[in-house]
């Protein structure tokens, strides 16, 4: 190939890597070629896996660009590998984040609340919201480069998984697994709603401690104190709990004490072993409609459940005067008149405590005695349980299932039931007659004066439980549902392991069990499970391991990463440190750091096409040099690496054995050795192999790398071999690297004594004070170290020559290699300005003094080490020890100039 080729080959890249310049283009290119749509009729293996479906009012945060870099590289690298590949996307509409936004709009632009347009017409204007502003995230998917088939996408409210949220509950219902009740439920003041639990976040509160007094206020007659941080709610109080044990309160066990308040109420005394004799007085009140424990204990003892709040959270239906007051102006209202009464013992002291609050609306949560509909989860929870436990769903890390095992094994009851009008309505009807009807998808709701379907709708995590396979048609039979169910996998942080994991594996079993004719039959006559497999990812953190939060100012925004780095940065950044189930520390400097690997890998390809390399038959291996036989082994070595890893789901390990082999051994070393095997002028025989070689173990690398770095790949691979996309290229396989050909073992002591040579003599020269360009005579015994072959690669890199007439030693060093151990003789006499060097080796000095005493203190501060990751305390620990050799290094070098400077 002529060099003008060539030359023109490398002019098909541009003159640096600039990501923004690309990577939209690059995208939309893919999708409009159809690389990512599946086709159910395909002969290959079917490999698929359903997108956790992002709020439809969200925007990417560094949680959904981890999730999401993981499902693309495996997705990738399963269509590379043969699959039929489906990458299903799709949107929540989440009920209360978007009905709650839409009001605020609403608020803000018209002054309105959902009560003046009424249900239907609320909806619509929600709709409309939606179709409008809604789904920014899908954007920002295409913009880090997700390789989904968008023809599929999907909307939790749409026709068909509106169907199938009918289907499922009807079944449910009719085989009395859902049904109605008062149970307490946490409830938002706010949203006027239940929430679930994974919507309540927990803060320490700085409350007070108030001490009241039951019964008589004279100490000769019965009466008891407790203690309470929300002393409003004495006003439902039922009754008085102690322990059996506790002699101080036996004789008072089952009777009665007047409320202070309320004539309608008695206080109980009873005993119950929740308490604990040792804490506080050893007395607790029980309020059962407005706390969970004392909810418990309430049924354990047939407590009267008074509700003392309305849905906003106002004090009513009490007959005292605290009623219409807020829970807040009520906890100091009751405080005074109980004071008044002269039942406020002891000193009113400060108390901190963990309280829930509502995450949408900030609001602390009321436990709240309420009316709604609930599933009922035994039957369920035992199939989701025995899934894992039979090996039908295989979970990465193993180490996570004793904690899915704990919630499914102990769930109680789920409530689905949200008091919203944004979501699938609850599909019952209510008579005049005090009927009660579920209407299934087929069946028409009944008609005539009196009836009404109920308000309330169902919890955002009901629809998302179908998601797997409502998505793909169930209830009907459809092509992606015999060739894509069951998923291969779901990809999630740990965290939601139990709010939709859980609930996905209940429903999917269930459906699993009521279908089979259409989801297929499961392991050993148990119901389909919806993925075998269930990778469990950490969470991303800051570079100090602290969770990203607003109040901290320590969030990173994906897509400023995207803007200044390029997607392929933020990518392999996240890919590069998500080991399973461990959290992700991430900061500026691993993104440049990845940002930099990104412009390595483009510099190496512009170079290597400069330099002649192309694609072709691999020449016999006895052809080859040490050094090409060695690259192609360490190829296959990392290819069989890093399938391993990707087999098992270790992301990090298998990325971080990319970056290290293809900038440690490709780019630092093969193509500086290339550039000695391959003529500035002319061809050779060694030359052209060199060629092939280096262009085989480029196109195997950037295959390997596609997974993550999808845009910088595609960009070189297609330049390097003039094909059409690196997303329709195959897989590496060992034919792919050496052939299948056992590791060259000679090669690689050669190759890797050569390397030690090369960067001891290189460091020597450095040490000498030689300028990295300046050759000087060098006396070696190559044949002693059986490197005879290796000569002209050894004395090109480090820059020396061979001795001449005249030749005189001035300094030397002695260095063991695997075969022997050999002394290598420099002449660097007149090479050295002293002046010059010092004053480069104080400034050395200075930066590495600074590093040293910059760690220290990073490793002196004990609230630093008790807060930050292991890794992270083990890479400054790492720096410091670097400095310090530094330091020592530079200072002895500083001390042999002197001594030099003497001499001359």
């Amino acid at each position: 190939m002529t060099e003008q080729n060539e030359t023109n080959r490398a002019d098909r890249l541009p003159k640096s890597w600039d990501p923004q310049a690309v990577e939209a283009e690059i995208y939309q290119g893919w999708v409009d070629a159809g690389y990512f749509t599946a086709d159910p009729d395909s002969d290959r293996p079917a490999y698929s896996i359903v997108l956790p479906p992002p709020n439809v009012t969200g925007q990417l945060h560094m949680g959904h660009a981890l999730d999401h870099t993981l499902m693309d590289g495996l997705v990738r690298r399963k269509r590379m590998q043969g699959y039929e590949v489906l990458w299903l996307p799709g949107m929540d509409h989440a009920g209360i984040a978007t009905q709650t936004k839409v009001e605020a709009m609403l608020k803000e632009t018209e002054g309105k609340d959902r009560y003046d347009y009424g249900r239907e017409e609320f909806i619509a204007k929600v709709w409309e919201w939606k179709n409008n502003y809604g789904g920014q995230i899908t954007d920002q998917m295409r913009a880090i480069g997700d390789s989904v088939d968008w023809s599929r996408e999907r909307f939790t409210l749409d026709e068909g998984l509106s169907r199938a949220v009918q289907t499922i509950f009807k079944h449910l219902y009719d085989r009395g697994m859902i049904y109605r009740a008062n149970r307490l439920v946490n409830w938002s003041p706010v949203l006027e709603t239940a929430v679930s639990d994974i919507e309540v976040v927990y803060r320490d509160v700085e409350g007070e401690l108030v001490s009241i007094r039951y019964g008589s206020l004279n100490d000769d007659e019965p009466h008891v104190v407790v203690a309470t941080t929300r002393v409003e709610t004495m006003l439902g109080d039922v009754a008085v709990a102690v322990h059996p044990d506790d002699e101080r309160y036996r004789d008072l066990i089952g009777q009665t004490l007047d409320h202070p308040f309320r004539d309608d109420l008695k206080l109980k005394v009873i005993a119950d072993t929740y308490v604990d004799p040792e804490f506080g007085s050893g007395a607790v009140k029980i309020t059962p409609a407005h706390d969970p424990n004392d909810y418990a204990m309430g049924l354990r003892h047939d407590l009267d459940m008074p509700t003392i709040m309305d849905p906003t959270g106002r004090i009513s239906d009490t007959g005292t005067q605290f009623d219409g007051l807020t829970r807040e102006e009520a906890r100091v209202a009751v405080r005074e008149a109980l004071a008044e009464q002269g039942r406020i013992v002891k000193e009113i002291r400060p108390y901190v405590h963990s309280v829930g609050h509502s995450e949408r609306s900030g609001e602390a949560i009321e436990p709240r005695l309420s009316l709604q509909w609930f599933v009922k989860v035994d039957h369920v929870a035992q199939m989701a349980g025995d899934a894992i436990r039979e090996g039908d769903t295989r979970v990465h890390p193993e180490s996570m299932e004793p904690r899915y095992f704990e919630w499914v094994d102990n769930m109680h009851d789920w409530t689905i039931s949200r008091q919203l009008w944004w979501g699938h309505r609850i599909p019952i009807w209510y008579g005049p007659d005090g009927e009660v009807v579920c209407v299934g998808p087929d069946e028409e709701p009944p008609t005539g004066e009196g009836w009404e379907q109920d308000p309330d709708v169902l919890d955002t995590w009901f629809s998302s439980a179908l998601w797997p396979f409502s998505t793909m048609g169930w209830p009907e039979k459809t092509p992606e549902l015999e060739k894509f169910y069951p998923t291969s996998v779901l990809v999630t942080a740990y965290d939601i392991l139990f709010f939709w994991v859980a609930r996905m594996m209940m429903f999917g079993t269930f459906a699993g069990e009521i279908t089979p004719e259409l989801l297929g039959e499961g392991e050993n006559g148990r119901p389909q499970v919806p993925f075998t497999d269930l990778f469990l990812h950490g969470l991303v953190r800051d570079e100090q391991g602290r969770k990203m939060s607003k109040s901290l100012g320590n969030g990173i925004d994906p897509m400023d990463w995207v803007t200044r780095y390029g997607a392929d940065a933020l990518r392999f950044t996240l890919a590069r440190g998500a080991n399973p189930g461990t959290d992700l520390p991430v900061g500026e400097d691993a993104a440049q750091s990845s940002r930099n690997f990104a412009t390595k890998l483009f510099n190496a390809t512009k170079f290597a096409l400069l330099n002649g390399a192309r694609v072709g038959e691999l020449p016999d291996r006895a052809e080859l040099t040490d050094a090409d036989r060695w690259i192609l082994d360490r190829l296959e070595q990392v290819r069989a690496e890093v399938d391993a890893y990707f087999d098992d789901y270790q992301f990090a390990k298998a990325n971080e054995a990319l970056y290290h082999f293809a900038w440690d051994e490709v780019c630092d070393w093969y193509l500086e050795i290339a550039k000695t095997q391959i003529p500035r002028e002319g061809e050779t025989a060694t030359g052209r192999n060199t060629q092939l070689v280096l262009g085989r173990v480029l196109d195997v690398v950037l295959r390997l790398l596609h997974p993550a770095m999808p845009f910088v790949t595609e960009v070189l691979w297609k330049a390097l071999t003039e094909q059409e996309s690196i997303v329709l290229a195959t897989w590496p396989t060992a034919e792919d690297t050496n052939g299948g050909a056992a590791t060259d073992e000679t090669a690689a002591r050669r190759i890797a004594d050569a390397e030690k040579l090369i960067t001891e003599i290189r460091r020597f020269r450095s040490d000498q004070g030689v300028k990295p360009s300046q050759k000087v005579p060098a006396a070696i015994d190559f044949a002693a170290a059986d490197l005879a072959g290796q000569e002209e690669l050894v004395r090109s890199l480090a820059k020396v020559t061979t001795p001449e007439d005249g030749f005189a030693e001035s300094a030397a060093i002695e260095l063991r290699l695997s075969r022997a151990t050999i002394a290598v003789a420099l002449d660097t006499s007149g090479t050295v300005d002293v002046a010059a060097e010092r004053k480069r080796l104080e400034k050395d000095l200075s930066v590495a003094n600074k590093e040293l005493e910059t760690t220290g203190r990073k490793l002196g501060n004990e609230a630093f080490l008790a807060k930050a990751p292991e890794q992270v305390v083990d890479k400054i620990r790492t720096r410091r020890q670097v400095a310090g050799e530094e330091v020592e290094r530079i200072t002895a070098r500083l001390e042999a100039l002197a001594a030099l400077e003497v001499q001359q």
